[in-house]
């Protein structure tokens, strides 16, 4: 199975709301968009699969009442601050975790603005971040308790 029908398949089995079809204009990430909290993918466009668990992140550490919120760049559309994007990022590494898929995947080269090499680091050296707030939503328990971070025991925010 290639990684993008992997990340799907894990999508539609947590709840993650995703269409596959073309879109008009490359957005922020080429061939995602997120629209009324679902993720537009145009396989055709996309470039680094890894962004979807990304932004998959987003969506999920987003309060079920208001995930409809969330278009296009997140930060404007759902008022999402510097929390979410580590809760984010965070819930992107415990989905990296689940599916087995290498660090590169999702920290790609090309990604967060330079700095992928020393998310790697902070993710398998030293435990990550973001992870507490994920603790705090009720999705997982605190790292390095049993069956804690990055296992997730929800991965949608209630």
């Amino acid at each position: 199975m290639d990684e993008l029908s992997k990340v799907l398949n894990f999508f539609r089995a947590i709840g993650i709301s995703y269409q596959l079809e073309p879109l008009a204009a490359s957005g922020f990430l080429p061939g995602i968009l997120i629209k009324n909290g679902t993720l537009l993918i145009d396989p055709e466009q996309l470039t680094y699969p890894g962004d979807l668990l990304h932004e998959a992140g987003h969506i999920a550490v987003m309060p079920e009442a208001t995930r409809h919120l969330l278009n296009d760049n997140v930060n404007e559309s759902a008022d999402q601050g510097p929390g979410e994007e580590m809760a984010a990022i965070a819930w992107s590494w415990a989905a990296l975790q689940q599916l087995q898929l290498p660090a590169e995947f999702l920290f790609h080269p090309d990604g967060y603005k330079g700095g992928s090499a020393s998310y790697i680091q902070a993710f398998t050296e030293q435990g990550g971040f973001g992870h507490p707030l994920l603790s705090w939503y009720g999705m997982c328990a605190p790292a390095g308790q049993l069956e804690g971070y990055p296992k997730m025991q929800r991965w949608l925010r209630p």
